[in-house]
């Protein structure tokens, strides 16, 4: 049975293995479009796309409307430009999750005539009308380039330093903000805020193009952690800034700088709120902040007056656990009304102007485009579906979406484009619809899988958690089979959802021989505010028993799960919910596979951490009950740690302390560090996927096949 799912693991004529083609293709997000813009018109649609499956180097193109007609704008390798990236760059492609190279990331004006990037260290423009792309006078290397409203500049981060260049004849290129201090930055987003709220940039332009909003990052009060590479022991450590729970933040301040050198600090109180959230600066309102106490149970709503700095509250927010960040709010309507969200009864909702403008039951996931409508995602019935919604000017509602799936995209104007993953295809599908009603579909170069995941889906126990479960390739048979674990588990992300290239690596293992369940338990978004909110101070046992739940009641649903040999694996949290399994529960999990855990809840960040368990100097009891090295001495059952020594999220150290307490306990253990690797391991998938193969075969005394 199991050589036989072995050889259907390979499509006929492929000869590839499935870790191979994993890795080749960045697990098969090469060739995919990806990070559509809409013009505010809708006359054109810019995205990124590589020219094929196994192609890293990103490129910039354009959809001309109404026409539909599809053009390249931007070749990477056409420019001549190499991949030497500036550690400000390598930083940010990190807490982005970027694994593709090129043209990653760009910024264009709001009615798409012109576009910016930076390319190996230097500064492009590109004119989206013609096709024409030029090198910009600028200084390298230029980091996260943003283009002014009317065109004419572009904004940009050198060093430490907040940069203008003009992109007319001139070409001027001056400096707009810096300090001498190397641990001040002007411009530029610190961890916390790349890491866990989703602000990957530091600094707005106003609509006129003639001021800009911009963050001072000052890291000094931050702890200073070594992250060295032992296999090249004449390298200097890394140093990073990092914000470990329970310690200082860095100092953020946010400042109208004008481009006549005029520098006006805004005003609000930090002590209360000292996490600048998001900052947005349109046609439509003032310049408009959200910051956030440090317990993430308060928020506020700020508009800002550019020429004094001074603030006036709009909006305030409380939550016994924590307020939810909800990316593309706050906003305004071209009519001038606030766009927010709030949770109640149960339901992460839209506010406008204060009322709740989107029913209970409808769960907000993201605000996707604020124009005379708001265009977002929500989940409505099911958790395993997200669609795109519109929400009217007059109030009204309607789906924009149909087919079942995960549904995200970009608008303007009256366009859309949906980004569809789903059950019944392969990979991503694009398409862009005009309001004629016109359908543009945006061709995905990614490659086919050799394998095809054959998932079934279950709502396990009382709590309804869902489930998904798979078995070998080729059908079910009453063949005992031991079980394989597959969760991440925790908040912020789902794993069971209908989208078929999500359970691509859970089918490989399904075909080595085991049943594979993936489960979603408390925590994980898509079920309702109680539902996300039901692990706090305690992000441990409630996941832990959900997981322990799903299995057994999918093992009711199929018999041949042998019970007798059930394994786990995960990476980061679902890396720590693996070291918890075979920690806390012996007689469930047999054996586990941790990837980059959290293993002492006091190494990792603040922002996250503090969220979720609170302040460790109030609640020191609630860390050690949800660290996984206190139970070391209870260990059991075969355990392997993986983790990467360049990781500057979830550090080596948390791995290192476990391994050390295991040892220490007399409890034997195996334990992978992987050299320069950082928490992200696309290129080591084929090796990976084939180490935790082979551990889990002997951890469970499997007979290997052939």
């Amino acid at each position: 049975m199991v050589r036989e799912a072995q050889e259907t693991g390979r499509r006929a004529g492929s000869g590839e293995s499935f870790p191979r083609q994993a890795a080749r293709t960045r697990r098969f997000t090469l060739g995919q479009p990806r990070s559509f813009t809409v013009a505010k018109d809708g006359s054109r649609v810019a995205f990124l796309r590589s020219r094929g499956g196994d192609d890293p180097a990103t490129c910039l193109w354009v959809l001309d409307l109404p026409e539909g007609r599809e053009r390249l704008v931007a070749d990477p390798q056409a420019l001549g430009s190499g991949e030497e990236l500036s550690q400000e760059e390598r930083a940010r492609r990190e807490r982005a999750r970027e694994t593709a190279e090129g043209v990653v990331q760009y910024a264009g004006d709001p009615m798409l005539d012109t576009a910016v990037f930076s390319l190996g260290g230097g500064l492009f423009a590109a004119d989206l009308s013609s096709g024409e792309v030029r090198t910009v006078a600028a200084r390298p290397p230029v980091f996260d380039p943003r283009i002014d409203p009317t065109g004419r500049r572009a904004s940009y981060v050198s060093g430490n330093a907040l940069r203008v260049a003009d992109l007319g004849p001139a070409g001027r290129d001056r400096i707009l903000a810096e300090e001498d201090d190397p641990d001040v930055s002007w411009g530029m987003a610190e961890f916390v805020a790349a890491e866990e709220m989703g602000r990957l940039r530091g600094h707005w332009w106003a609509p006129d193009g003639e001021t800009l909003a911009a963050a001072r990052v000052d890291t000094n009060p931050v702890l200073r952690w070594h992250i060295s590479d032992p296999s090249n022991p004449a390298d200097p450590p890394v140093t990073v800034a990092y914000p470990a729970a329970g310690t200082a933040n860095a100092d953020v301040t946010l400042h109208v700088l004008r481009l006549d050198d005029t520098r006006i600090p805004v005003e609000w109180d930090g002590d209360a709120f000292p996490y600048l959230v998001t900052v947005t600066w349109s046609e439509a309102g003032p310049l408009t902040l959200l910051v956030q106490s440090r317990d993430q149970g308060r928020w506020a709503v700020l508009a800002v007056d550019p020429s004094t700095g001074r603030s006036e509250t709009l909006w305030e927010d409380r939550d016994e656990a924590w307020l939810d960040i909800v990316h593309g709010v706050p906003a305004w309507t071209d009519d001038g009304r606030l766009v927010m969200t709030g949770d109640g009864e149960d339901t992460r909702r839209i506010l406008v102007d204060g009322v709740a403008s989107t029913p209970p039951g409808l769960h907000v996931d993201r605000v996707v485009n604020v124009g005379s409508d708001i265009v977002f995602t929500a989940w409505e019935d099911d958790p395993m579906q997200l669609h795109l919604w519109l929400l009217s000017q007059g109030g009204e509602m309607r789906r924009l979406t149909e087919g079942a799936g995960v549904h995200d995209g970009a608008a303007g104007g009256v366009v859309v484009v949906d980004v569809w993953t789903s059950m019944e295809h392969d990979g991503v599908r694009a398409e862009v619809r005009g309001g004629d009603g016109s359908v543009f579909p945006v061709q995905s170069l990614a490659e086919t899988p050799v394998i095809r995941p054959e998932v079934s889906f279950l709502r396990a126990g009382p709590r309804e958690i869902r489930t998904a479960v798979l078995f070998p390739s080729g059908g079910r048979s009453e063949e005992r089979l031991p079980v394989l674990l597959d969760p991440y588990g925790g908040p912020g992300f789902q794993r069971v959802t209908l989208s078929r290239n999500a359970y691509l690596e859970s089918q490989w293992f399904a075909d080595q021989g085991f049943a594979v369940v993936v489960a979603d338990g408390r925590g994980t978004p898509g079920r309702g505010v109680a539902w996300e909110k039901s692990i706090h101070l305690n992000i441990a046992d409630p996941v832990l028993e959900d997981q322990i739940e799903a299995l057994h009641r999918t093992a009711e649903r199929y018999p041949q799960l042998d019970l007798e040999r059930v394994a786990i694996r995960g990476w980061s949290f679902g890396g720590e919910l693996a070291t918890l399994a075979v920690l806390r529960r012996p007689d469930v999990f047999h054996a586990a596979v941790a990837g980059a855990p959290v293993t002492d809840q006091r190494l990792y960040d603040t922002h996250y951490t503090e969220r979720y368990l609170g302040h460790p100097d109030e609640r020191p009891d609630v860390y050690e009950e949800n660290s996984p090295i206190t139970d070391a001495p209870r260990l059991e059952r075969p355990l392997l740690l993986i983790h990467g020594l360049a990781d500057d999220n979830v550090v080596v150290a948390n791995t290192l302390r476990l391994s050390r307490a295991l040892l220490e306990a007399g409890r034997p253990h195996q334990l992978l560090l992987l050299a320069g690797i950082t928490h992200m391991t696309p290129k080591l998938t084929e090796h990976l996927l084939q180490t935790q193969l082979r551990f889990l075969r002997e951890a469970l005394d499997l007979e290997r096949p052939g």
